[in-house]
């Protein structure tokens, strides 16, 4: 048979991928050597003179083309830049079918041709053409049949009311059920049982929420009697809601039976298993789109009636549903035209939490609308958790963008620690960089290593001697990465060392700009020039403390503490 002629021009791109670094023999590294070797050989005439540039993207699934090494080697090949892309195996390209179907044409169109090492294919001969088309099929189609498989057999399991995994609703467990059948297999499920201490913080939520019809309420009251979630944390109005919207809680009882009809939801339980005591269980409630999760529409669940003991009549909680439609959850809202600039940075500093803005409807003398910065702790447990004394947002802005303006001094702290940053860089920068390249040489010498036993792995037949050389490239490889990791830190701590210097001068000209220019800001430009100075501002009812980047902290003197004291707002 007369060989098929092989046809190469002299741009080439190199693609590499791997779902995770394992340090094995298919590593980034060891693939982009595999595809050079694989071109030396098969092209000696054109190799010395190519063009080849790589492209890697380690710690990215092939299940979609969503990569960034690879959306920038797409837009190069669109800009004409390459003939040939070459990659290790093809399954490196894609997983999917469609994806790599689109691929394949775009290329052809644009006269590029492809390679895949490992599965020999070469678009630059007809035969690879045909046969990357049909193995790509065939790899896709065994994906989508186990994944429907998997589906299928989640849709079963969920019909019969089992717990299938995840994390548990608060107030129950999840426990595991074994049984034995006909033929003595075991197997094993799971349900959920209730556990009585987080149970009864549920029924608490329910019953508050019924008689106060309000989440902020709900939240309060939580709050104040010490009612924390699983994971030790306070209940916030969403995790609240959360709760109060899940069916795992709801009694599969008459009313419950009507509900899910009404909305045109799939049962999959016969009307007789609705008996006033087990609980709902509702399947694909959400759906997860590039790692978000979003919530499907109810006419889209699964319900089934589960192993569990429900705890909420069926009226109760469609009663609570139709509350919540009707009320818009009542979370804290910035004031409208909002001037105050500290939300988000000042802190209370008798509980840690955030002061946020709240308007009067005074103004000053300066016309301002008055407006006072409270305790967020403080205004949700209703003056329990928290009494600090309220500040007066007007005068407490001003003087924050004193004392940035104040930061411009030589004798400022910042300019000290600059100062110092300066020498401790000069004197260890050198130290560093002998470092680094003595370490580029040793990887420079294990990558040459490499590329010689690659080339005998190519070319060797005996299956000793390849387990012995792949072994010896996985140990050279393995030592350049921790070179590589070593490398990396030394340049990071340049980096961090260098970032002061060359970022001090740029940044006390923002500061001076800023004194003379922020009068004539936006709101919006103000708030984001604070956030650039100023890492944290606490209050601890007399002082005012400013955390600002690069120094421990500066305190607003004791005449101006007096006059923020004296213009607090009393608590009630």
């Amino acid at each position: 048979m007369k060989r098929e002629e092989k046809k190469l021009k002299k741009s080439v791109a190199i693609y590499s991928r791997k779902s995770k670094f394992t340090g094995k023999g298919e590593s980034i590294g060891n693939q982009i050597e595999m595809c050079k070797e694989y071109l030396r050989i098969n092209f000696p005439d054109d190799f010395p003179d190519m063009n080849i540039v790589a492209f890697e993207d380690e710690g990215y699934s092939g299940g979609n083309t969503n990569r960034p090494q690879f959306q920038k080697m797409l837009k190069e090949i669109n800009e004409k830049k390459f003939d040939t892309i070459i990659c290790y195996r093809l399954d490196r390209i894609s997983r999917n079918t469609a994806d790599f179907a689109d691929l394949i044409q775009r290329f052809e169109k644009m006269n590029i041709s492809f390679i895949s090492v490992r599965d020999r294919f070469d678009t630059t001969t007809p035969t690879g053409k045909a046969m990357m088309m049909m193995v790509s099929v065939f790899a896709q189609l065994e994906r989508d049949t186990i994944a429907e498989r998997i589906r299928d057999n989640m849709l079963e399991l969920a019909k019969t009311g089992r717990w299938l995994g995840g994390t548990t609703p608060t107030g129950y467990i999840s426990s595991k059920i074994e049984s034995v059948s006909v033929s003595g297999k075991k197997k094993s499920a799971f349900m959920l049982e209730i556990k009585d201490d987080e149970i009864e913080i549920v029924k608490c939520i329910f019953n508050k929420f019924l008689e106060t019809n309000s989440l902020t309420k709900t939240e309060t009251y939580l709050m104040n009697n010490g009612m924390v979630s699983k994971k030790n944390r306070r209940f916030s109005r969403f995790t609240i809601k959360l709760i109060l919207e899940n069916p795992v809680y709801m009694i599969a009882d008459k009313y419950a039976l009507n509900y899910f009809r009404d909305e045109d939801i799939d049962i999959y339980s016969e009307d007789i298993e609705f008996d006033g005591i087990h609980g709902i269980m509702a399947y694909n409630k959400t759906k997860k789109i590039t790692n978000i999760v979003h919530k499907n529409d109810i006419d889209d669940w699964i319900v089934a009636v589960g192993k569990h003991i429900g705890i909420i009549s069926g009226k109760e909680w469609v009663k609570v549903q139709k509350m919540l439609d009707q009320n818009r959850e009542k979370s804290y809202r910035k004031p409208k035209n909002n001037i105050a600039l500290l939300s988000g940075v000042l802190v209370c500093g008798a509980c840690g939490s955030y002061m946020r803005p709240k308007k009067t409807t005074r103004t000053n003398k300066e016309n301002e609308t008055v407006y006072y910065y409270l305790c967020e702790t403080k205004s949700k447990s209703q003056q329990h958790l928290c009494k600090a004394k309220n500040i007066n947002g007007n005068i407490l802005d001003r003087l924050v963008c004193t004392e940035i303006k104040k930061l411009s001094e030589d004798n400022s702290e910042f300019f000290t620690n600059l100062k110092a940053a300066k020498n401790n860089f000069n004197s260890n920068a050198e130290n560093r960089e002998k470092r680094t390249k003595d370490l580029e040489k040793k990887m420079n010498q294990n990558r040459k290593t490499i590329q010689g036993l690659i080339t005998e792995l190519l070319e060797n037949e005996n299956e000793t001697s390849k387990e012995y050389i792949n072994k010896e490239i996985e140990r050279l490889d393995e030592e350049n990465r921790l070179y590589e990791e070593q490398i990396d830190e030394l340049k990071c701590l340049n980096r961090e060392y260098k970032f002061p210097i060359d970022e001090a001068e740029v940044l006390k000209d923002m500061i001076l700009s800023f004194a003379k220019t922020f009068d004539m800001m936006s709101l919006e430009e103000k708030r984001q020039a604070i956030r650039a100075f100023i890492k944290r501002i606490v209050w601890d009812g007399k002082n005012i403390h400013i955390y600002f980047v690069g120094s421990n902290y500066n305190e607003i003197n004791e005449a101006d503490s007096r006059e923020l004291f004296s213009l607090c707002e009393d608590s009630k």
